[in-house]
């Protein structure tokens, strides 16, 4: 099989301002070149999945974060500028930091065997890194493109890239 490219919180909650958790304009710099990204590995035959945060109105996770991405609000939808990759299927809805808990990327990653997984999207500190750490712990190669991730903080930024690619073994390009 070719590349998963993983895009990860690519959503109107993350990346549209007003929103509780707005990463950001900086954050919103990485849009076209995800979508570049997203063209060429279309091309290239990899699939797309986008891993977005999907919350029931009490999750737990409102005690450390601000309330996000309710299911049954437009937080969860993924950006405009990417929804030309959206297809009926390929959108896997997470309530964690990984794109691994309580969902069925796992299985769909199995069914397919990729030859490498790529990772980009928001926030590189929290759910990028913990879905390419879940990723590593099931021996898949992993790629992150660092043009192609942002996060809110930028210093916390660095520091998972340097994670990513010193602890984790990830190839950070």
């Amino acid at each position: 099989m070719s590349n998963v490219v993983l895009v990860i919180d690519m959503v109107k909650g993350f990346l549209e301002p007003g929103h509780n958790l707005y990463c950001g304009d900086e954050s919103r710099e990485i849009i076209p070149r995800v979508h570049g990204l997203l063209t060429r590995e279309r091309a290239a035959g990899s699939e797309i999945l986008f891993i977005s945060d999907h919350h029931d109105p009490d999750d737990l996770e409102f005690r450390i974060f601000p309330v996000h991405c309710v299911k049954g609000t437009e937080e969860p939808d993924v950006i405009p500028e990417l929804s030309e990759f959206v297809t009926g299927d390929n959108v896997i809805p997470k309530n964690r930091y990984s794109g691994f808990f309580n969902t069925d990327l796992e299985a769909r990653l199995a069914a397919g065997t990729p030859d490498k997984i790529i990772i980009c999207g928001v926030c590189t500190d929290i759910c990028v890194l913990h879905t390419a750490s879940d990723a590593r712990n099931r021996d898949y190669p992993v790629e992150v493109p660092s043009d192609c991730v942002a996060s809110f903080n930028p210093e916390a930024h660095g520091w998972a890239l340097s994670h990513l690619k010193d602890i984790l073994g990830a190839t950070v390009l």
